[in-house]
């Protein structure tokens, strides 16, 4: 049986078509046009990420790449100790040690599934700071509910707190967070607060 992708599925051509016309101010109708689709699962592709271009993961230039995980695992079927393995790399010892421990150890470390795990994990949602912060939560609903908008809350806290990193958050985070669902660090009520009141930005 042939395979028949979902109505409301897009390519990859597609998704990078649409997200310049949605930030041009296209209706949904337009752009469902240009591409073919109903303006209905445009809607629904949309609102899954509140309107914002999801930011693609990136590998940090301090994570160990695939390359480098191969050669630790060629390294340790050669009998190598963590310090020369680190050596051909040219990284510390403590971070083969702890990529080696981390999946699997001496015996069952293999590269492929290394990677694969860590790229897994940083798919996975992040914290949020709001989540984490009660005194910053209260102070940006306290705003919100004042009708303030995010751009207002962020410029407050950082001439506020200037010195305080911990207290800046930026207005896309906040619009993130509003407009994110499963984030559910604001009350959903605060959405009625928003001057757009709209379900995505």
């Amino acid at each position: 049986m042939n395979y028949q992708p979902s109505k409301r599925s897009f390519t990859y051509h597609q998704q990078e078509t649409m997200w310049p016309l949605w930030s041009q101010g296209k209706s949904l109708s337009e752009i469902g046009r240009q591409l073919n689709k109903h303006a209905g699962s445009v809607f629904y592709y949309l609102q899954k990420s509140g309107g914002i271009k999801p930011t693609p993961p990136k590998r940090s230039a301090r994570d160990l790449s695939l390359l480098e995980r191969e050669e630790i695992s060629r390294g340790l079927s050669a009998n190598l100790s963590f310090r020369a393995i680190a050596r051909n790399l040219n990284r510390a010892t403590s971070t083969v040690s702890r990529e080696i421990n981390r999946n699997g150890g001496l015996s069952k470390y293999r590269a492929v599934a290394a990677d694969r795990r860590v790229w897994v994990k940083a798919k996975r949602p992040k914290t949020c700071k709001l989540n984490d912060d009660a005194n910053l939560r209260a102070i940006v609903s306290d705003k919100l509910a004042s009708k303030w908008s995010p751009e207002q809350v962020a410029g407050w806290l950082k001439q506020t707190y200037p010195e305080a990193s911990a207290m800046h958050i930026s207005h896309e985070t906040l619009y993130k967070t509003l407009f994110i669902q499963s984030r559910g660090a604001l009350k959903k009520e605060l959405l009625r607060q928003l001057w757009t009141q709209r379900v995505m930005r």
